[in-house]
């Protein structure tokens, strides 16, 4: 899946027409959170050092196919400028429209124009509107794929635009974030050093049935917390109390505890709460041995220790999906555990997007892993092995 990446290109006097994922969390017009800004920068900065200029494609929240001011990127492109310097970025009131056209013409090397929200056109989920898709081709001289969070998507700006600028000849290649997340999420995995060790937590067995299928079949051990393994301690007959299950999923748990054999592995015990909060009546029992009136909120003691153990003699391992409810102690220690077991071990270490993520950047070992994904959704069906169309057509090395 090597593709070719900005890296390769003379961007001299370029305009690199780039998708990035600045979804960033907002809290009253307030940038709450702005790693995904600060995570495109390095492509962003080598095209500018590199002579060229860059129009920036993007999306926010979830508008309905017309401006909604909520969703204006205009948050992200000041949070850019201040970290790009005074004069550096700019932005365009529409996407396609006579302002972006004017704005990406004028546009000279050292300049980055951010276009708003590619989804407050309709073009842009739909895909097919030739209109809007060359519109967007015609404001870059290269495309650059540098927005992992939505590479498993194949709206406009991810696919059909690329698509009609190669259809011209235009070259289309990734930015650093996303050859990154290719790297780990593919190459890493597919050869992997061992034991190469899975976790898999978070609340639903159908979220993550095929990646734990697809994992099965290429690691030496995969361990399972989080409220789904409340619906396998299920299928093993089990008592669960109040816990949170997904009945109709039983048979399929069955199914993948026959064909993990040894590789799967379930909880020992279980730290259970009598009510969702921190001061409920706590106790910690064997798995499958919920009382009524109880529900299992993390993973217990002993089952930390052996996951943490596990952990400590893998040479790769993949987390995705806490251990239990993280953002509440104490049920937050058995994600703890595994976030210091993973930190303090000596393998190349992939951390999932979403919570895992989160769990990783609040708990402060960021740092002392190999990488952590910016993409949730994405990473998870990388996870199971899936291509991804949007990248599948960008230029090969």
């Amino acid at each position: 899946m090597a593709k070719k990446t900005i890296a390769d290109l003379d961007v001299t006097g370029k305009k690199v027409l780039m998708r990035v994922d600045f979804n960033v969390p907002l809290k009253d017009g307030a940038i709450t959170d702005d790693r995904r800004i600060v995570m495109a920068l390095p492509t962003i900065q080598h095209v500018l050092d590199g002579g060229g200029s860059v129009v920036l494609m993007a999306h926010l929240g979830r508008p309905k196919g017309e401006p909604d001011p909520q969703y204006s990127l205009k948050p992200a492109a000041d949070r850019l400028g201040e970290l790009l310097g005074e004069g550096v970025v700019q932005m365009a009131i529409d996407t396609d429209g006579d302002d972006a056209h004017a704005k990406a013409d004028a546009l000279v090397p050292g300049q980055v124009l951010v276009l708003e929200n590619v989804r407050f056109n309709a073009g842009e989920k739909k895909g097919d509107d030739e209109n809007y898709n060359y519109t967007l081709a015609s404001f870059g001289d290269i495309y650059c794929n540098n927005a992992f969070g939505t590479c498993h998507r194949t709206e406009a700006s991810m696919y059909a635009v690329p698509k009609a600028m190669k259809h011209v000849g235009k070259p289309a290649v990734v930015g650093f974030l996303v050859d990154k997340e290719i790297k780990y999420l593919t190459e890493v995995i597919a050869n992997p050093q061992r034991p190469f060790v899975a976790i898999l937590g978070g609340a639903k067995v159908s979220d993550k049935i095929n990646v734990i299928d697809n994992l099965l079949g290429v690691c030496d051990k995969v361990l399972i917390g989080g409220a789904m393994a409340y619906t396998f301690s299920l299928a093993q007959g089990g008592s669960v109390g109040g816990s949170l299950v997904e009945k109709d999923k039983v048979e399929l748990a069955k199914t993948l505890i026959a064909k993990g054999g040894d590789k799967l592995v379930l909880p020992v015990d279980t730290h259970c709460g009598d009510d969702f909060n921190s001061d409920c009546n706590k106790q910690v029992v064997k798995a499958g041995e919920i009382a009524d009136g109880f529900e299992g909120l993390d993973i217990g003691p002993e089952t930390a220790k052996q996951y943490a153990e596990i952990v400590k003699g893998a040479k790769t391992v993949v987390w995705n999906g806490p251990m239990g409810v993280f953002e509440m102690a104490p049920f937050d220690e058995g994600t703890k555990a595994v976030a210091q077991a993973i930190a303090d071990s000596e393998s190349t270490s992939i951390i999932g997007g979403g919570d895992s993520a989160a769990a990783i950047e609040q708990l402060g070992f960021a740092d002392q892993v190999t990488h952590v994904s910016t993409g949730g959704g994405a990473s998870l069906e990388m996870l199971e092995g899936k291509s991804f169309a949007s990248v599948d057509l960008l230029d090969d090395k």
